[in-house]
């Protein structure tokens, strides 16, 4: 059985939301909440498996709301159900530890099917939400891809591999993925500090990551 709270201010919806859960047998709804404070609360009390949550609410926003319940029990999903498409609202709810984020035009079937890849592990982004947050991701890449350039005069290829740095690629996992040679890989590195004036890994990625904030 997955137990399940709903977190959301417009009763009516959470009413109806709640009529298409009760619909399968592998579902219990253990309690709604009006707002994100509430939502907090009771799934510290509940102990719920997955909260369906809304993004606009009083007191404290879903996004906040993900991030606090994330804190208490990390093991809880939470998926966010909203009219609201915006990108960053989308790329905060997951980053604060969301499972999944749908629109509430979602057909009843699809909202099941939801729930229970979310609770089995996966991440939940209709097509139409990966997209948007795609195109953000790009849009703030190719940001720090300039600025990156522009502050170290950094080439194409040394932008790549200073981003890899960052993510903590070894060098043999970037000559793999560049499809280079080791010592190639490795002078690229060099050069990449060079430019940056710093002797080793930790300070480069210190001043990489301090300059694409």
């Amino acid at each position: 059985m997955i137990k399940i709270l709903l977190a959301d201010d417009q009763t009516i919806l959470t009413e109806g939301i709640k009529s298409v859960l009760e619909t399968c047998s592998d579902f219990q709804v253990v309690g709604s909440a009006r707002d994100g404070a509430e939502a907090v609360d009771l799934a510290a009390k509940l102990k719920p498996d997955v909260v369906l949550m809304d993004i606009r609410m009083p007191n404290m926003n879903g996004v906040v709301a993900t991030k606090r319940i994330k804190e208490i029990n990390p093991e809880i999903k939470i998926i966010v159900l909203t009219t609201f498409d915006d990108s960053d609202y989308i790329l905060s709810a997951i980053n604060n530890g969301a499972s999944g984020y749908l629109l509430k035009d979602i057909g009843a079937t699809a909202l099941i099917d939801s729930i229970k890849n979310a609770y089995a592990g996966d991440t939940i982004l209709p097509s139409k939400i990966a997209k948007k947050i795609t195109d953000a991701a790009m849009m703030v890449s190719s940001d720090k891809e300039i600025k990156l350039k522009k502050a170290y005069n950094l080439s194409d290829r040394e932008v790549e591999i200073a981003f890899m740095l960052v993510d903590g690629f070894t060098n043999r996992q970037i000559s793999s993925a560049m499809q280079l040679s080791d010592g190639t890989a490795r002078n690229y590195i060099s050069s990449i500090y060079s430019k940056l004036g710093v002797d080793g890994r930790s300070a480069a990625v210190d001043k990489i990551k301090n300059k694409i904030r």
